[in-house]
C-alpha cells in the first residue's frame, strides 16, 4: 500500500470517528431540546391532554396552552381550552442562569394549576426558582385569548361574567396610565368609577 493509500484510509477513519462520536451527543440534546426550548405536554385530572410552548420577543415572551379532552367529545363537557399567558422571564436570574430547569419548573407550574388553566387570571404560573424576582417575571394569563369549546350532552362551558371584558379593558387603561407599582390600584378605580357595561 502506497503512503497517499494509507493516508486517505487513515482519514476516512478519523472522520467515521468523529462523525460518530457527535451523532449520539446531538441525538441527547435532542432528546431534552423540549424543556430547554420552552415546550412540553401534559395531561390534568380532568383527563385534558394539553400542550404549551413558549415564544420570546425581545423583553416578553408568552406561553400558547391548548388542551383537548377526546372522551368529552363522546360523553359532552369541555372538549378544547386555548390561553395564552403573557411574561417576562428575563427579570428572573434563575431563567437566563438555566434556561432548562426554568421551562421545567414552569411546566410544573402549569400542571398544578388544574382547573384553573385558562380560566383564572389570577393564577400566576410561576418557576420555583423566580419566588424572589418581580411579578412582571411570572406568567399571567391573557383573559382576551381564553377561548373554551364544549360538546353537548354533559357539562356546559362555563362563560367568562361579562365584567371579564371590562376588567380587561380597565386594565390595559390603568397600565397606559399608571406606573406598574400603582397599576392594580388605577383599575380598581376606573371599574368603581364606570360600573355600567363597557
Amino acid at each position: 500500500m502506497s503512503l497517499a493509500g494509507f493516508l486517505s484510509v487513515l482519514l476516512l477513519l478519523t472522520l467515521h470517528l468523529l462523525l460518530s462520536s457527535a451523532g449520539p451527543g446531538r441525538a441527547a440534546r435532542g432528546r431534552d431540546s423540549g424543556a430547554s426550548a420552552g415546550r412540553g405536554k401534559f395531561t390534568n385530572k380532568d383527563k385534558m391532554q394539553c400542550t404549551w410552548r413558549s415564544t420570546e420577543s425581545e423583553e416578553k415572551a408568552k406561553l400558547s396552552v391548548t388542551c383537548e379532552n377526546p372522551e368529552a367529545r363522546i360523553s359532552g363537557g369541555v372538549t378544547d381550552i386555548q390561553c395564552d399567558y403573557d411574561g417576562r422571564p428575563a427579570l428572573c436570574p434563575g431563567f437566563r442562569s438555566d434556561p432548562r430547569a426554568y421551562w421545567k419548573q414552569v411546566a410544573r407550574a402549569l400542571k398544578r394549576l388544574q382547573g384553573r388553566l385558562c380560566n383564572d387570571p389570577r393564577a400566576l404560573v410561576k418557576a420555583g426558582m423566580c419566588k424572589q424576582a418581580p411579578r412582571d417575571s411570572h406568567f399571567k394569563l391573557d383573559i382576551t385569548t381564553s377561548v373554551a369549546s364544549a360538546q353537548s350532552g354533559g357539562i356546559d362551558v362555563p362563560e367568562p361574567p361579562a365584567s371579564t371584558a371590562c376588567s380587561a379593558t380597565h386594565r390595559q387603561t390603568a397600565e397606559e396610565y399608571c406606573s406598574q407599582t400603582w397599576a392594580s390600584l388605577c383599575t380598581f378605580f376606573l371599574e368603581m368609577l364606570q360600573k355600567e357595561n363597557c
